[in-house]
């Protein structure tokens, strides 16, 4: 995929973590299909937002996709990795989460479109500032 783009993002992201699409194991203790086929697409789509958000797999990164998701969804798996992850912050990281990260996550969580609906495979080619302002996401800067 060409530079800039959500496949190449994406990709990358998947390169970089040494993971594939295919990583995630599947949906246990869901009986329902429908149910378990939700779950399972979150898993699938939870890479894809740290990829389109530029979020790092560290504990910063994961604390904030958490509020992001948990923002979105509501699932109390989110709010809570949301709130314990925080709490495992080194106080380098805790600062700069609560000055950017965490002001950061609430907004696009708010603002952004429904990031669990987004059907991603048919965006690989779209430049991600397009990707980024159609879904009304502002990048996380720092000052």
């Amino acid at each position: 995929m060409p530079d800039r783009t959500v496949g190449r993002i994406y990709a990358d992201f998947m390169k970089d973590n040494n993971i594939t699409a295919d990583s995630r194991l599947q949906v246990q203790f869901i009986e329902d299909p429908d149910l378990a086929y939700v779950m399972q697409r979150y898993r699938e789509v939870h890479d894809l937002v740290h990829a389109t958000l530029f979020m790092k797999t560290t504990m910063l990164g994961e604390v904030t996709v958490k509020w992001v998701e948990g923002i979105q969804t509501k699932l109390p798996m989110c709010i809570g990795g949301g709130i314990w992850g925080a709490a495992r912050l080194k106080p380098k990281h805790r600062q700069l989460y609560l000055k950017y990260y965490l002001p950061w996550a609430i907004k696009t969580g708010n603002n952004a479109k429904f990031l669990q609906a987004i059907y991603f495979e048919k965006r690989w080619d779209q430049n991600i500032d397009d990707f980024h302002r159609e879904m009304n996401i502002v990048p996380l800067t720092k000052a």
